[in-house]
């Protein structure tokens, strides 16, 4: 480390203050000669006019009033010895300035008056208090503002302050300061992703292998997939394989309230990664700043963002040369990036970071399982197969809370009770026993909830069962919880099945209590979202089949269907809805005395699993491979006494 860089900088802030200190003691102290003078009431001036101890007065601005006393007369009216070479003397206050020459005539025309001396009318002026009355506000002016320009430079402050707002943000990371150092290791799963990025590592390392047969390496590369996925991680696990510099920063970096600022900082950073190529510059969510231009909801035709996306355009592959940079960026939005930030020559590659696959979870569970104390009891290969859909940000908060709710029951491992909770804690919220509910609100909701059971149980795609209970969770006053297979493509029969499945609760309602109510809010709500995207996207209608009036256009006041396709929409909707409906009612006749024994069993047991709805309706017409995976746990999970056991990724909620 150079030794040079532990000495303190100098500062002009000090400079300052100490001439300003120097100032203020010259204005207050600095008596304009060698008196020495004590401040007294009027009244006792007077009585020294009288006494004769005066021998001349001096009246400032006709308000001051300062009395020179006599040396011999000191030692009556000063506590402290007089110092040598001074003239000793009084201040005081005049009120009244015509009450003072009335007084001072009356002691000269007096026989017995002992004042003779001199009294001086005199005009001063404070050149140092002007000054410092006159340029304080300015000065004051200067360090608010500085204050303010520093706080909303980002805390450049401390880089510089408002002077070098224009100075790129970017954090710099390289092998000498960097302590925490992430590789290929530390990211689990994403086995595609980790080998487009490793060959960025492999060029950096050895660039003449790519290079000897005439190939370029990409000049940058777009990660992008849903929030959790890792594509930070995979960025930080880049940096520490590839062994050079790595700038880091956000896209609202480049994003001030000052025109220009923006596209500054890009070209600051851009400098500053040329003085240390070859290196990679990160940059994390940079929809805030590579939005397709023209649709911004400013409307403004000179748009600071633009401006800076133009810029960040030119740098990566303009005139310029930036041999040896290689841009990553980040995003989970990448339908709004402008088409010229995504065309080849600036980011060459788009790989895909998705939602891990069974034996990606498996791989991502090991990983943050490491840490934990784990009871013999924990199956990682289960816990994989009981979070379809979760990413890996989910699972690690699902290792967390299953830790967090081990330490709150006092135990001294995580075992396998403690990562169901914590899976049926994340999807579902938190337990709710405690919530007032009337003995006929609840029967009412496991007769919704029945009604989810028992359709799903007799229909073929429909998602399998795995949990119903009655005790609330979060805003959901009861749930139905499936196990989703993990498709790649969903066929009309599928969804048309997991829509009556969901209309179920609704169905149950007008059959077997005879009225409906607002529990089924969020029930309807999927159906008709999942109605319109069938109908309006996937083509999948009858009337208007093999047609998608998918609009990628963001702020756009222009649907790409006319009135009358609009209201075809509507109707094909209405009518796919309404026939799943009557489906759901005709099936809940034919088998309503198994619904109604196992609402009662529902009221009973406030949770229960598919093996009970198995003892009541018969064995599913229906096995799908996740019922013969969880088949074997199904019975060992039955015995929980509580409502949080087994859990999947779909529920339906009853509202509140």
């Amino acid at each position: 480390m150079n030794k040079n860089n532990k000495i303190p900088k100098f500062s002009f802030s000090w400079l300052y203050l100490i001439i300003g200190i120097a100032l203020v003691s010259i204005w207050m102290f600095d008596d304009g000669n060698t008196n020495q003078r004590v401040k007294k009431s009027y009244t006792e001036v007077e009585d020294y006019i009288r006494n004769g101890y005066v021998e001349e007065i001096s009246v400032i601005n006709n308000r001051i009033l300062e009395a020179y006393i006599l040396k011999d007369s000191a030692a009556k009216v000063f506590d402290k010895p007089i110092i040598d070479g001074t003239r000793p003397k009084v201040e005081t206050t005049i009120g009244s300035i015509d009450n003072f020459d009335n007084f001072i005539r009356q002691q000269r025309e007096s026989k017995d008056g002992k004042f003779k001396g001199v009294v001086n009318y005199e005009e001063r002026q404070n050149l140092w208090g002007e000054l410092f009355w006159n340029i304080a506000p300015f000065i004051l002016l200067i360090f608010v503002w500085i204050f303010i320009m520093r706080r909303m430079s980002g805390g450049g402050g401390a880089q510089g302050g408002v002077f070098n707002v224009g100075k790129s943000q970017a954090k710099l990371f390289d092998k000498e300061n960097s302590s925490t150092r992430i590789t290929f290791k530390d990211v689990a799963g994403q086995e595609g992703a980790k080998q487009e990025v490793q060959e960025i590592v492999d060029f950096l390392k050895s660039p003449q292998t790519y290079t000897e047969l005439g190939g370029k390496i990409p000049k940058g590369a777009l990660l992008v997939g849903p929030p959790g996925t890792g594509k930070t991680l995979l960025a930080k696990a880049v940096a520490g394989e590839a062994n050079v510099p790595f700038f880091s920063m956000s896209g609202s970096d480049f994003v001030e309230m000052f025109v220009g600022v923006g596209a500054s900082r890009v070209r600051d950073l851009f400098r500053q990664a040329k003085e240390k190529a070859p290196c990679i510059i990160f940059i994390d969510e940079i929809d805030a700043v590579g939005r397709a231009r023209g649709k911004n909801p400013s409307m403004g035709g000179n748009d600071e963002r633009e401006n800076t996306l133009n810029q960040l355009l030119t740098e990566m592959d303009g005139f310029g040369t930036n041999s040896g940079i290689i841009v990553i960026a980040a995003t989970n939005r990448a339908d709004i990036l402008d088409k010229a930030l995504l065309r080849a020559g600036r980011f060459d590659r788009q790989i895909h970071v998705d939602l891990p696959d069974l034996n990606e979870r498996k791989e991502i569970f090991g990983v943050h399982l490491r840490p934990l104390k784990l009871d013999p009891s924990v199956d990682v290969d289960t816990l994989a197969r009981q979070t379809p859909g979760f990413s890996g940000a989910d699972i690690a908060n699902v290792c967390n809370e299953a830790a967090l709710i081990a330490a709150r029951n006092k135990k001294k491992a995580v075992d396998k009770q403690d990562f169901l909770d914590a899976i049926d804690r994340i999807i579902g919220g938190l337990e709710k026993k405690t919530k007032v509910m009337t003995q006929k609100e609840k029967e009412a909701i496991a007769i919704h909830e029945a009604g989810h059971a028992t359709i799903s149980w007799f229909l073929e795609h429909a998602n399998p069962l795995i949990k119903v209970t009655i005790v609330p969770r979060g805003r959901a006053l009861g749930a139905a919880w499936y196990m989703p297979e993990e498709r790649q493509i969903t066929t009309k029969e599928q969804m048309l099945d997991e829509m009556c499945a969901t209309l179920g609760g609704r169905a149950a309602e007008e059959c077997f209590i005879g009225h409906i109510s607002t529990g089924a809010m969020n029930d309807l709500e999927r159906v008709t979202k999942q109605a319109y995207a069938m109908v309006a996207y996937a083509g999948m209608s009858d009337n208007l089949s093999n047609l998608c009036y998918y609009n990628n256009q963001e702020f756009s006041f222009n649907r790409p269907y006319s009135e009358k396709t609009a209201e075809m929409i509507d109707t094909e909707v209405h009518k796919m809805i309404k026939e799943q409906y009557e489906r759901a009612k005709e099936l809940l006749r034919e088998h309503k005395e198994g619904h109604a024994k196992l609402a009662r069993v529902l009221i009973e047991k406030e949770v229960i699993f598919a093996e009970d709805v198995e003892n009541i309706f018969g064995k599913r017409p229906w096995t799908s491979r996740s019922e013969e995976i969880f088949g074997k746990n199904d019975k060992e999970n039955s015995e929980a006494t509580d409502d949080t056991t087994v859990n999947g990724l779909q529920e339906n909620n009853v509202a509140e």
